[in-house]
C-alpha cells in the first residue's frame, strides 16, 4: 500500500513476504487485513437511497441477528453520501457530506456504530467523480484520507469510475476482453496509471495515525491480482456482481454467480493472508436466486477466502430475512474456513466438469484448513447430478490418506456422513442438485458422530 517509506513503520501498515512473488501490507496492529473482511454494504439493496437511520438500524439488527456473533464487523456507507452540488468545502477542500441525509454528519454515524463494538466503512473513488456522480478523491488522497481517519473510518472501498483521459492505461487490460490492447511481453501493470491511482490513496493513508482496511474496487483491470498485494488489502477480480446465476446485464457491467467463478478459478493463486481478489458484495438473499444457488454463491466465496460484505436488507420491516438466508449467512463452518488463521490461500480449483466456461466454470475445488482438507463441488447444470471425485487425483488428499481411513464431513448440516478406507483407491461420492454446491471436510481418522 511507497511515499513516506521513513514513517512505514510507525505508520498505518508493514511489508511483509507472502507465498506468491508479491510484497504484501500488513497492518501494524497485526489484525486489519490479515483475514477476509467480514461485514455489510448498502449499495445491493438501497444504492443512493441512504439516510443516517439505515446505517445505525442496520448496525443494531447485525447485533440483534447474531451477525456481529458470526463474524461481520463493517456497517459501509456505499456510494450518494456526500453533497453532489457543494462537493467540497471551498477552504478546506474536504468533501462535505450530504446534510439531508446525514444531519449529524459521518462522525456521528461512526461514533455510534463504534459504540456498538462495530466497525465503519466508507466510500470514495479514484477518479474525477465516483460512479453516481459524486467528488472523486483523484487528486484529493491526501485531503480525504486525512478526512476519513478523522471521522473514525475504518474501512475504504475505492473505486474506479470518471478516470480523465491523461490517467488512462496505455495498455488497458479487462478481464472480460483480456486480448482487446495487448501489452508488450513482460510488461509490468505495477506501473500502470491504474496501479499509480491506487497506489495515490495507499500512500496517504499510510500517512494517518489511523487503521484503514483498502478495498481495491478496480473490477480486475490493469492485471490489479499481480500488484494489488502490495497495494491493498482485497481488489476486485472482475466487474459488479448481480443476483442471477448466470449471465450478464447488456452494458455488460453485471455479472452473475457463474461468470465471476470462471475467473476466479484463473487467479485463486494470488490470494493469501494480507491480500486477496474481492469477488464483490454477497447477493445471498437477493433477486431471485434459489435456496441452492444462494447456498452456492456462499460457500464459493467462502471457499475463495473473499472478503465476506453482506448486501441484503437486514433492516426492512416489510422484507424481513428469511431464516433459510440468515442460516446461510452465519454457518460456522464455512465462515471458519474463510477466517483460518493458519491457511490463508484460496481453494484451487482441481477439476472441471466437461466444460470449462462462463456457464460451466470449475466445478470442482480443494482448500485447506486447520481441521483438514475441504472439498467444494459445484453443480453448474439444470438437473441432480452425482459427482465425485478419486482420492489419488488430489494431492491434499494422497497426503491425508496414509492414516488408511478418514471421515467425510457435510459442512452444510455438521454432521459426519462416511468413512472411506482404501488409501489412495477410495472414492468420494455424492448427489448434488441442480446449482447447489457440496461442501466436505475430510480429516484422518474415525467418525466422532
Amino acid at each position: 500500500m511507497a511515499t513516506g517509506r521513513c514513517r512505514l513503520l510507525a505508520s498505518l501498515l508493514l511489508y511483509a513476504t507472502v507465498s506468491h512473488p508479491v510484497a504484501a501490507l500488513v497492518s501494524k496492529d497485526g489484525t486489519t487485513g490479515r483475514l477476509p473482511a467480514m461485514g455489510w454494504n448498502s449499495w445491493n439493496e438501497y444504492a443512493c437511497d441512504i439516510n443516517e437511520d439505515i446505517f445505525l438500524k442496520i448496525g443494531q439488527r447485525m447485533i440483534d441477528l447474531g451477525l456481529k456473533d458470526a463474524g461481520y464487523e463493517y456497517v459501509n456507507i456505499d456510494d450518494c453520501w456526500s453533497d453532489k452540488a457543494k462537493r467540497r468545502d471551498p477552504k478546506t477542500k474536504e468533501i462535505i457530506p450530504d446534510a439531508t441525509r446525514f444531519p449529524r454528519g459521518i462522525s456521528y454515524v461512526t461514533s455510534q456504530l463504534h459504540a456498538l463494538g462495530l466497525k465503519v466503512g466508507i466510500y470514495s473513488d479514484a477518479g474525477t467523480n465516483t460512479c453516481g456522480g459524486y467528488a472523486g478523491s483523484l487528486g484529493y488522497e491526501d485531503i480525504d484520507a486525512a478526512t476519513f481517519s478523522k471521522w473514525g473510518i475504518d474501512y475504504l472501498k475505492y473505486d474506479n469510475c470518471d478516470v480523465p483521459k491523461e490517467w488512462a492505461d496505455q495498455y488497458e487490460y479487462m478481464p472480460q476482453y483480456p486480448g482487446a490492447h495487448p501489452a508488450p511481453p513482460n510488461y509490468d501493470y505495477g506501473t500502470s496509471n491504474t496501479a499509480r491511482r491506487y497506489s495515490a490513496m495507499r500512500d496517504a493513508l499510510l500517512r494517518q495515525n489511523r487503521t484503514v482496511q483498502y478495498s481495491l474496487c478496480a473490477w480486475g483491470h490493469a492485471h490489479v491480482e499481480r500488484w494489488g498485494n502490495n497495494t491493498g488489502h482485497s481488489w476486485r477480480g472482475w466487474g459488479d456482481i448481480r443476483p442471477t446465476w448466470d449471465g450478464q446485464d447488456a452494458p455488460g457491467w453485471n455479472w452473475g454467480l457463474m461468470p465471476i467463478l470462471d475467473q476466479a478459478a484463473k487467479v485463486w493463486n494470488y490470494t493469501g493472508f494480507w491480500g486477496r481478489s474481492d469477488w464483490d458484495m454477497l447477493e445471498v438473499g437477493n433477486g431471485n436466486l434459489t435456496l441452492e444457488e444462494n447456498r452456492s454463491h456462499f460457500a464459493l466465496w467462502c471457499a475463495l477466502r473473499s472478503p465476506l460484505i453482506i448486501g441484503a436488507r437486514l433492516a426492512d420491516p416489510k422484507a424481513p430475512m428469511k431464516q433459510e438466508i440468515l442460516d446461510i449467512l452465519k454457518n460456522r463452518e464455512l465462515i471458519a474456513f474463510n477466517q483460518d488463521q493458519v491457511h490463508g490461500a484460496s481453494a484451487r480449483p482441481i477439476k472441471w466438469d466437461g466444460k470449462a466456461d462462463r456457464v460451466h466454470p470449475a466445478a470442482y475445488w480443494v482448500g485447506k484448513s486447520v481441521k483438514g482438507v475441504h472439498l467444494f463441488m459445484v453443480n453448474t447444470y439444470e438437473n441432480t447430478r452425482r459427482m465425485e471425485v478419486r482420492v489419488d487425483e488430489v494431492q491434499e488428499l494422497r497426503d491425508i490418506s496414509a492414516a488408511g481411513s478418514f471421515v467425510i464431513h457435510d459442512m452444510w448440516t455438521g454432521k459426519d456422513i462416511g468413512t472411506i478406507t482404501g488409501g489412495t483407491k477410495g472414492v468420494i461420492s455424492i448427489d448434488v442438485k441442480s446449482h447447489d454446491t457440496a461442501a466436505l471436510r475430510i480429516s484422518a481418522g474415525a467418525s466422532t458422530r
